[in-house]
């Protein structure tokens, strides 16, 4: 078996520039990785909410938080909040940390469900810290410290996502790669295997490697383009397909949480930075147009526009290999779910860890191949069907767009999860997906659907013994969100931009 020791990478952005960091950070001076990346190509520049599971890849790499934060202008995030989906005026949020406490061997809103369907009008979210913490806009790393060590807080990040990809830039040059500028004309491939073999740049210049990763975006210029590979697309299940982005001004409340609001095509995002607030409007072409959507969005912002509107369009779905011959699609040209649920940089840092845990040899062994595509496909596929749930699950039959949600035929492995759930508020967690049974009880339950019935080992407490469990652990999560820091203050006593 011969080590691969050049890898080339095909786009900069933060797929890129992440993955070079990794790899770099990862196998040190064992492969030359070269990135070669256009001046003349803009980044889509998604990703400016994340997931905790971003704080794992920060930590791969050794990087100090506050350093970080400051960098890229960052806030934290303990969750999202989804305003109008379930219906006009209604509220939820998706936090980041637990409902509660499970009790013998039962999921906590088991309980809940019990004591609501008694007449109890106590909302789920005082049972959760990061979601009361993000309400009254407080944080901080840890809620205190025990005989064990400090109870660390579940959070995640808002960040500038052009500061963060020229962040992992400074960063991945610093340990080593090869930073090209220039445009790819041509991919040159192997008339016997059919691999690549070189890239061609508009200035004559060929650039040579053993293994190929393309983070081209949508376009795939090396999977689609020059391997063929095919595109599968979800928009029969997620229609909306385009969105207008633009920045404003920073209001006086910085929130530690993501908004997202529903309007009658879409819905409409809010991610408050440490320099000015981030909005989008995301809305299905097939039942607006831009331009009424770019008179929405301007009417409806938080504070004044300090930029041009960006339009991005794009296809849900996915590559159909994400990893074909000697090469390995990572980011967008590997596939793309809508940015409802945040997930666009989690599956780029999904996608490097499983290629560093499945990294080939020269031989590119099929089996490896094989495996890495099919967690893959199972990876964005449970993904898939979370975010249909936001749009399937709902008594909205105020436009045709949220009529043709409610109504469509949805795939049967999420059709099982929300039977399931009706029947008896069972969720289960299958195959270590990203979304566990918090998020989609969150979802599930904020959504207004009300399960018909609860675990029945929650009766062997009594009622009394279940009002003063449900008691003892919202007093507890009480003091603990009085007793924290505001998120501002935290900021700025930690991690401010410059």
């Amino acid at each position: 078996m011969q080590a691969i020791k050049h890898v080339v990478i095909a786009g900069g952005g933060s797929a890129g520039w992440m993955t070079a960091a990794a790899l770099k950070k990862v196998f040190g001076t064992k492969l030359t990785i070269s990135l070669i990346e256009s001046p003349r190509i803009g980044s889509v520049a998604v990703g400016e909410a994340t997931i905790p599971q971003i704080r794992q890849f920060n930590q791969l790499l050794g990087i100090d938080e506050n350093a970080f934060l400051a960098a890229t202008a960052g806030t934290f995030k303990l969750g999202i909040e989804f305003l109008d989906w379930g219906k006009l005026k209604s509220s939820y949020m998706h936090p980041f940390g637990p409902y509660g406490v499970n009790l013998n061997g039962v999921q906590f809103h088991h309980y809940w469900l019990k004591r609501k369907q008694q007449g109890s009008d106590c909302a789920i979210l005082d049972y959760c810290l990061e979601g009361c913490l993000a309400k009254q806009n407080k944080f901080n790393r840890s809620a205190g410290q025990t005989t064990k060590g400090p109870t660390p807080i579940n959070y995640a990040f808002h960040f500038d996502a052009k500061k963060y990809a020229q962040y992992l830039q400074k960063y991945a040059v610093d340990l080593g790669v090869k930073h090209i500028q220039g445009t790819i004309s041509k991919v040159i491939l192997n008339h016997d295997t059919g691999f690549i073999e070189s890239l061609a740049l508009n200035d004559d210049t060929q650039i040579d490697g053993e293994l190929f990763i393309d983070c081209t975006g949508f376009k795939g210029k090396l999977i689609s383009g020059a391997l063929h590979v095919g595109f599968e697309s979800w928009r029969h299940w997620l229609p909306c397909d385009s969105a207008i982005a633009i920045a404003t001004a920073s209001t006086d409340e910085l929130k530690p949480y993501t908004q997202a609001k529903a309007h009658k095509n879409g819905w409409q995002w809010q991610i408050p930075l440490q320099h000015r607030v981030g909005n989008g409007r995301v809305f299905a072409s097939e039942f607006t147009d831009s331009a009424c959507q770019m008179d929405k969005l301007l009417n409806s912002l938080p504070s004044t526009s300090i930029s041009e509107p960006n339009q991005l369009h794009w296809q849900n779905g996915r590559r159909l290999k994400a990893w074909h011959k000697n090469c390995v699609a990572i980011g967008l040209s590997a596939g793309f779910l809508e940015p409802l649920e945040s997930t666009g940089l989690q599956l780029v840092q999904s996608a490097i860890m499983r290629l560093i845990s499945l990294f080939p040899s020269k031989d590119f062994s099929q089996v490896d191949i094989d495996i890495y595509n099919r967690y893959t496909e199972q990876e964005i596929i449970s993904i898939r069907d979370f975010i249909i749930a936001h749009y399937k699950v709902t008594q909205r039959n105020d436009s045709e767009f949220w009529r043709y949600c409610s109504a469509m035929e949805i795939p049967d492995s999420l059709s099982e999860r929300i039977e399931l759930f009706r029947s008896n508020g069972r969720i289960f967690r299958e195959n270590n997906e990203l979304f566990n049974e918090l998020s989609w009880f969150s979802v599930l339950n904020g959504q207004g659907l009300n399960p018909q019935a609860y675990h029945p080992l929650v009766d062997t407490l009594e009622n009394e013994q279940l009002e003063q469990y449900l008691i003892k652990i919202k007093q507890m999560i009480n003091h603990t969100a009085s007793s924290l820091t505001a998120h501002s203050d935290f900021i700025q006593r930690h991690c401010a931009s410059s």
